[in-house]
């Protein structure tokens, strides 16, 4: 049998490979253009934002409430019947000003009897003084008698006896008038305790007490109202363990209240205690700083949103941070150095520039940028224009 022989020409080796590359080539190239054409229809311009001049604030936030620098519970020494409470809530007391009244009238009775006893002491001790003249005189009879032997030794002995008895007696009601008068003195005191006096000028912020009550202060001294000084107010707020190190003394402090957000009141940092308090397993520090409150619109037990300023920077330029990233050489001397990138004739250049104050959201510039020039906070990604990088909004936050 014959073979079948083709009536085609050979084709030679190269040109069946160059027929089969070339329909490849032009997939290629067209799909490279369709994407790289698709790729910049979709590609949005960087996100920028310029440099603007403004003011940068770094803050260590924490809360606070509001409490008098200066106040006093005032009580009462002595128990009985609360009388009379002469003032009310929010009323201005001077001090010296009465107060409230407890019922005197044991005390009153009181004194009366020492007052007695101490007149019938007295009398006693007139009656021994006259006895003691008496004696005396009966003793120099008697020794002029002895001396001309006209008495016994025995009459000149008892009339001895008897001025001894009578000195005796008188020292003996002296002490007893003495005794008497201290006990006078403190149950005149416990009857001035009936009437309650303010120890000091201020606001009566709290009654704790009702009229008519009875009082016991045998165990311990009954609180009847609070009288306080509400100007100055200390603000105490409380730091985490995590921030206390920022704090200084004397550093600047302001804080706003819930009625007036939009109000800053200044004051300094005095103290910081060293026991700290801890709530749900978080370590925490009262600090404590004073503010003027000559309108008296700041009571007791008020929140405070409480801010320590930690620097601060006005009227100068300002960059966002998420246009920060780090440099690869950090700074020997102290700055704080980072890169950015610029938009500039619609190239993006990168530059090095050094911040100062710094918070979460802006950075104060001192050098390498100027107002009005476009940093790069971001890319924008190709699918339905969002930025990329970062969580959601296209911003990657360097760690300042």
């Amino acid at each position: 049998m014959r073979s079948s022989v083709s009536l085609l020409p050979a084709m030679p080796r190269r040109a069946t490979f160059a027929l089969i590359s070339v329909p490849i080539v032009v997939a290629a190239l067209v799909g490279g253009w369709w994407l790289w054409s698709g790729d910049e229809t979709s590609r949005q311009a960087p996100l920028t934002q310029k440099v603007v001049i403004g003011d940068v604030e770094d803050t260590v936030s924490a809360v606070g409430t509001l409490q008098p620098r200066e106040y006093v519970d005032v009580g009462t020494q002595v128990s009985g019947q609360l009388q009379k409470i002469l003032v009310e809530f929010g009323a201005r007391v001077e001090k010296g000003q009465l107060l409230a009244q407890i019922d005197p009238t044991v005390y009153q009775a009181r004194v009366n009897a020492d007052e007695a006893q101490l007149l019938s002491l007295k009398a006693q001790l007139a009656d021994k003084q006259a006895q003691k003249s008496l004696a005396e005189q009966q003793l120099r009879r008697q020794k002029e008698l002895l001396a001309s032997k006209a008495t016994s030794q025995d009459a000149h002995d008892i009339a001895d006896a008897n001025l001894k008895i009578a000195l005796a007696q008188i020292d003996m009601i002296a002490a007893q008038i003495q005794q008497t008068e201290s006990t006078l003195s403190g149950d005149r005191a416990n009857l001035n305790y009936t009437k309650i006096y303010a120890p000091m000028s201020g606001t009566v912020v709290n009654i704790l007490a009702k009229q008519g009550q009875t009082l016991n202060a045998n165990q311990q001294a009954p609180i009847i109202l609070r009288i306080a000084d509400l100007d100055p107010m200390t603000v105490w707020t409380q730091v985490s363990e995590a921030d206390v190190p920022r704090l200084k003394l004397g550093m600047a402090a302001y804080f706003t209240t819930l009625g007036q957000p939009d109000r800053k009141r200044f004051g300094k940092l005095r103290q910081i205690l060293p026991t700290p308090e801890v709530v749900n397993n978080v370590v925490l520090y009262s600090s404590l700083f004073e503010v003027e409150n000559p309108d008296g619109d700041l009571l007791p037990q008020m929140s405070a949103q409480v801010f320590f300023v930690i620097g601060s920077a006005k009227k100068v330029p300002v960059v966002p941070v998420a246009a920060l990233r780090p440099v690869r050489a950090p700074s020997t001397d102290g700055k704080k150095m980072y890169r950015v990138r610029v938009l500039d004739g619609g190239r993006i250049v990168e530059r090095v520039v050094e911040v100062g104050v710094t918070n979460r959201a802006s950075a104060e510039v001192k050098s390498g940028l100027k107002p009005g020039d476009e940093v790069v906070i971001g890319e924008s990604s190709r699918a339905g224009g969002k930025p990329s990088g970062g969580q959601g909004n296209g911003v990657r936050t360097p760690r300042l």
